[in-house]
């Protein structure tokens, strides 16, 4: 997929439908949860087809989501990662979109961007678009549907497996304890079930599949009688059906589709094994055991076990294995439901040094804490409390509500299953807890995994043997050759009318731009605020001004665990207590350190605001300073800079961000920190950071939802007159300079699959008056998703990359320009000097042709700009940080429009120039290093010796 998800299920889905066939008019029906209605309308066209509609008028725009019913587990061994393979090659053409297909239209029409996911058993295709193109997307959607097969070729084949293979390569093989699963699925499910392999499949399978293969996929399991159709927003429902009986009519109905009968796994035995990760610098346990599918009544008290045993102070599994063994910082534990059958899986990444039997002794220990202690029904209405929130935010967009209903379509054969899933997850009893426990989990046989960095053979699970991995090797020339430009020639598919003239624009959507209010307190508190009804939610984020920024360059990482151990008690509350206080009202409240900012954000149900406030008023005013929850804290960063070190793309980022900055500057560092500044920090450091620097003079509190103005202003009157204002003391920071003549840089990985690039320099700050147009001018460069010239030559044009991007990120401090990638390491100089050309012709080519898609595109997602809350959020951040005017969105706009391609030139040739950047490239020297001379810039400049030691 274009951003692949290894997705298992949703526990909590929204919608309720009654299902007719065409004929008959469609019925309706509203489901009413609490507050919250939404009402679906589902039919059946002749050839199969499911048609789901929700109407949402709350903002101008609409949702389509096509979901086909195929998934890797309707693929055959030895062909594998088709249904994933296949998701790509839908997006690049079809008979009537041409070239470009779906990506090229949605940059036109201000889309979201067509995008996909595969998961075992569906693969979806979805955008959100401006009202005024529903007519041009399911145009689209058809097309893609009865219109596509024919487009494809040999070289497209050819390239799109370059692709496949690149996002293989950078979310699994390039990166710490990617081939986990893999040996999970081969050990798990016998050789003929259709979960022993991954979604994404293996690099040979993806590399012998031929051109008639992919047509006999589409040919079998992209008909209409296995695909849902789902609509979600502002639309005319009358309108839209006969659009869709237009499309969608003629296109045939394929053979019968099966249904593959559950198969849940069942082991005969406790397998263990365990494999030397070349990027993995801490052993991970992780052990799984089968269960059952989704949806079945298991399922829910399966859920609610997890959840019970590893989250929170009061888990038995943080007791036994963070506090008291201290093996650990944290325990993740889930249980995955699919369609055919379900893993219940417990990741445990220890320590350095740790070895894996003292962490099994202990993960046996927790288990009969559980067994001699249970669960209180108090713990359960938490973790109920906790779903019910969850529930409302996976429908805060119009996109979210189409998945759920098309969730409930395929998998549990009745959109209005929705009303037995909420009754299941809300009659789960402690005893229904403790019955699954013993029927799937006690004393049960599992899969034991032990992934160590590479000679620490020692730290392994007892009677482990070593699993089989099949490692790609870096050979140049390896790749086959392909010209992705030539064009097809086929004879057209035939319809009642000509399919190639796409459809016009609907009426104008009026862009809502979202009314907000401003407060500011008596104490220096600024609210920044906006009422939005639609879901009973609200959502918040607090920036106290200062963290990096704030810190002694001796002492970095104090801001961090500062932040973090505000959530780790109060004067009044225990760790343990606050944790179950915020999840008893459904609440989720975060604390976080960032380069700037040290920000309190979550969200709650409108109904239990006004106490979630009370707790982060008591958060900040009486912090605990518990000393043993502070020892954690600086255990676990440790643990996480350790493995930061084994992570290609963190290195990259944490070495860019010194090579802009420079030694010496306090942005140079990760937030982090480093292991030796975290074990100097003292809790002292924290309460001197705290008593000097946390005021609110200098914080700014943004709040959206269903929540009014007046609320929130009594909601702070406390916290507005209890909080002392203190006078906090920026130092001032050095503005780096961009290079006067270009350089590269290398950073060893060996053997790393990948080479990460990161090119650029220092540039703008939010507030220039540049750095919006500078925007403007970098969407066709890199900023425009597929609509970008560095993702059509590098990824469309060469297969070199998975994705690439560029931008701008400065704040009220000038930050970095960057272009960067992740490219299959033995194209490392040649996807290098791809780019240095983009940007060298970029000026001198650029367009009216290019400036009108950046216009159309820019002034049309404006109807999509503000539709959730987290947007509405985004706004609010923008003005309260960089002091934008309230009508910013609007300049802007005035701003796009009366862009001229002159002066898209003149930006380009001022801040695009390949001569005065810093090249970065983290990879394989050995094989990589050398060829990156041909560059011009140099011999490069090797940054470490080894793997773990950079030269100052």
């Amino acid at each position: 997929m274009k951003t692949i998800k290894f997705l298992f299920t949703i526990v909590l889905l929204s919608g309720i439908l009654i299902s007719c066939k065409k004929d008959p008019e469609p019925k309706t029906q509203a489901i009413k949860n609490k507050e919250f209605n939404v009402d679906f309308e589902k039919f059946t066209l002749d050839n199969g087809l499911q048609v789901i509609f929700h109407r949402d008028t709350s903002d101008p725009v609409v949702a389509v989501a096509l979901t086909a019913h195929v998934g890797s587990a309707r693929e055959i061994e030895g062909r594998t990662g088709f249904a994933h393979l296949f998701e790509h090659l839908l997006f690049l053409e079809s008979e009537n979109l041409g070239k470009g297909g779906l990506d090229k239209m949605s940059a036109r029409i201000g889309g979201s961007g067509a995008n996909g996911s595969t998961s075992r058993d569906r693969t979806n295709y979805y955008q959100t678009v401006p009202k005024d193109a529903l007519e041009k997307m399911i145009w689209a959607e058809a097309d893609k549907l009865g219109f596509f097969i024919n487009t494809v070729t040999d070289p497209v084949l050819a390239k799109e497996k370059q692709v496949v293979k690149n996002e293989k390569r950078q979310s699994i093989d390039n990166r710490p304890y990617g081939h986990v699963d893999y040996i999970i699925g081969k050990n798990m499910y016998p050789a003929d079930h259709p979960y022993s392999w991954q979604v994404i499949g293996s690099l040979e399978d993806l590399q012998n599949a031929t051109l008639q293969d992919v047509k006999d996929f589409y040919n079998r399991w992209y008909v209409p009688n296995n695909v849902t159709l789902t609509i979600a927003g502002d639309f005319d429902a009358d309108q839209a059906k006969e659009w869709v009986h237009k499309y969608f009519d003629e296109i045939k109905r394929g053979k019968d589709i099966p249904t593959l009968e559950k198969r849940p796994a069942i082991l005969n035995e406790t397998k263990k094994l365990y494999y030397e990760d070349n990027f993995a610098r801490l052993p991970q346990l992780t052990m799984t055991w089968p269960t059952v599918p989704v949806y079945h009544p298991d399922s829910y008290p399966l859920q609610v076990l997890t959840s019970y045993l590893s989250e929170g102070k009061k888990a038995p599994f943080y007791k036994v294995l963070v506090e008291e063994k201290q093996l650990t910082s944290e325990v993740t534990m889930y249980n995955a439901g699919s369609e055919l059958a379900g893993q219940y899986e417990l990741i445990i990444r220890g320590f350095e040094k740790t070895n894996l039997n003292d962490v099994d002794k202990a993960i046996k220990t927790a288990f009969t804490k559980f067994e001699t202690e249970g669960i209180s029904q108090q713990d359960l209405d938490r973790i109920k409390a906790g779903q019910e929130t969850a529930f409302y935010n996976r429908l805060s967009s119009v996109l979210g509500k189409g998945f759920q209903l098309a969730q409930y379509e395929i998998f549990a054969g009745d959109p209005g299953f929705i009303n037995q899933d909420v009754q299941n997850i809300l009659a789960v009893t402690i005893d229904d807890i403790t019955r699954v426990y013993n029927l799937y989990i006690k004393d049960k046989h599992y899969i034991a995994t032990s992934f160590v960095p590479i000679g620490k053979t020692d730290l392994i699970l007892n009677n482990s043997t070593l699993a089989e991995v099949v490692e790609e090797k870096i050979v140049e020339g390896a790749e086959e050759t392909f010209d992705a430009s030539i064009t097809a020639e086929y004879e057209k598919t035939p319809s009642s009318f000509d399919r190639s003239l796409e459809p016009p624009y609907g009426e104008s959507p009026e862009v809502k731009i979202p009314e907000l209010w401003q407060e500011n307190l008596s104490s220096g508190l600024e609210i920044y605020g906006i009422q939005n009804s639609e879901v009973p939610l609200v959502q918040f984020r607090m920036n106290i001004r200062g963290g990096l920024l704030l810190e002694k360059s001796d002492k970095i990482g104090v801001s961090n665990l500062l932040a973090r151990l505000m959530t780790k008690g109060t004067q009044n509350k225990t760790p343990e207590e606050l944790e179950n206080a915020i999840e008893s009202l459904g609440a989720f409240i975060t604390i976080s350190g960032g380069n700037e900012n040290i920000v309190i954000q979550g969200s709650t149900l409108s109904k239990n605001y006004d106490k979630t406030i009370r707790l982060i008023e008591e958060m900040i005013l009486q912090p605990r300073w518990d000393v043993k929850e502070f020892g954690l804290l600086q255990q676990s960063v440790i643990s996480e800079i350790q493995q930061g070190k084994a992570s290609p793309r963190n290195i990259a980022n944490n070495q860019y961000a010194k090579l802009i900055y420079g030694e010496g500057h306090i942005l140079s560092h990760d937030n982090l920190g480093t292991e030796a500044s975290v074990m100097s920090i003292t809790i002292d450091d924290l309460k001197q950071y705290y008593n000097q620097n946390i005021s609110p003079s200098i914080t700014k509190m943004l709040i959206v939802g269903d929540i009014t103005s007046s609320q929130v202003k009594n909601s702070l009157a406390t916290l507005n007159n209890n909080w002392q204002t203190k006078e906090v003391r920026f130092p001032d920071i050095d503005t780096p300079k961009a290079p006067e003549q270009s350089k590269v840089y290398f950073y060893d990985v060996p053997d790393a699959k990948q080479s990460q690039l990161r090119f650029g320099y220092p540039a703008l700050a939010a507030t220039d008056t540049d750095y919006y147009p500078a925007q403007v001018m970098n969407y066709r460069l890199g900023g425009g998703g597929f609509a970008s010239q560095l993702t059509q030559q590098l990824r469309e044009g060469k297969g070199y990359t998975y994705g690439i991007r560029s931008g701008f990120s400065g704040s009220t401090i000038p930050g970095p320009f960057r272009i960067s990638s992740g490219v299959r390491s033995n194209v490392t100089y040649e996807s290098a000097e791809l780019i240095k050309q983009i940007l060298n012709n970029y000026g001198k080519n650029y367009n009216q042709d290019d400036l009108e898609i950046t216009k159309s595109s820019l002034i049309k997602s404006n109807a999509r700009a503000f539709e959730t809350l987290n947007s509405k959020l985004n706004m609010l951040l923008n003005i309260s940080s960089f002091q934008y005017p309230k009508d910013y969105v609007t300049q802007r706009e005035s701003i796009v429009n009366n862009m001229t391609v002159e002066e898209v030139k003149q930006l380009a040739n001022k801040y695009l120039n390949p001569n005065k950047m810093t090249y970065l490239v983290v990879g394989d020297a050995k094989t990589q290093l050398k060829k990156l001379e041909q560059l011009g810039f140099g011999t490069p400049i090797l940054l470490n010796e080894n793997n773990d030691k950079v030269k100052d």
